[in-house]
């Protein structure tokens, strides 16, 4: 963070040839179906780089979305989740909750276009009802665009996974009690299987790498029930400074770890 022009210029071909490296060895068979990514570090970023307002540094954030979006479809990942926008991030003063949802209307209206050539089916979830009204528009505007796809990109807006979870099992008990069964018999209905039938992607796989910038070491909430046994990669960037690199050694780690699912 804060390089002087020079520093820049010569740490852009050190990179280059370290990606080259990491991508000479990256066992590709063993990629992660599902990644998971919290996008964190915006009002820091805007701080560390004296910014005037917060605004500026959620567009920088916004132009780097879509760098990894296109990162993600060179490895062909076949389900990508990213959070936008936490269901606490609606409590926001409005001053600091317009500026952020304004930048992301204008994400959101970018995303058909964006995936357009590559197969990907776009979806929202989250408590989308209780968005401020520009970018419900602009979330209703996607969904009216999206298409069928081989894979998936999940954008979570005013997302909680508590609450996630909790109407995950509402839904369940309601289709439950609307086949007519009693409330002892619904108690023996419930399992695991069923419960995950009923979050916001049920067929969408379990997460299998979650990302999070910043270099906060928590998950806040995100996808609680989909990474129970998820592999966690905590960057110490920030969002909006978020590289290829920083990617590509997530993803080799991941590569490296051996998964035991609980056993």
């Amino acid at each position: 963070m804060n390089l002087n022009p020079l520093k820049a210029v010569v740490k852009k071909p050190l990179y280059r040839i370290y990606e080259s490296r990491i991508l000479r060895f990256l066992e590709r068979d063993r990629l992660p179906h599902h990644i998971g990514v919290i996008l964190d570090g915006h009002r820091r970023y805007a701080r560390a780089e004296g910014l005037a307002e917060v605004q500026e540094s959620y567009e920088v954030g916004a132009a780097k979305f879509f760098e990894f979006l296109e990162w993600t479809h060179e490895f062909d990942i076949h389900a990508v989740t990213c959070w936008l926008l936490s269901k606490e991030n609606l409590e926001r003063p409005e001053e600091e909750l317009g500026p952020l949802c304004g930048v992301l209307a204008r994400l959101v209206d970018r995303l058909p276009a964006a995936v357009a050539d590559h197969d990907i089916e776009l979806r929202f979830v989250g408590s989308l009802d209780q968005l401020p009204p520009e970018l419900l528009a602009a979330v209703e505007r996607a969904q009216a665009l999206s298409r069928p796809g081989h894979r998936r990109l999940t954008i979570a807006l005013g997302y909680g996974g508590r609450q996630e979870i909790v109407d995950a099992a509402k839904d369940m008990i309601a289709r439950l009690a609307a086949e007519g069964l009693a409330p002892e018999a619904i108690a023996d209905k419930v399992d695991a299987d069923m419960l995950a039938a009923h979050m916001y992607s049920p067929d969408v796989p379990d997460t299998d790498l979650v990302i999070r910038t910043s270099g906060e070491a928590r998950l806040s909430g995100f996808l609680l029930w989909q990474s129970a046994y998820a592999e966690y990669a905590f960057v110490d960037v920030l969002w909006p400074e978020f590289r290829r690199v920083d990617f590509l050694r997530a993803l080799r780690e991941f590569t490296y770890r051996e998964r035991r699912f609980g056993k």
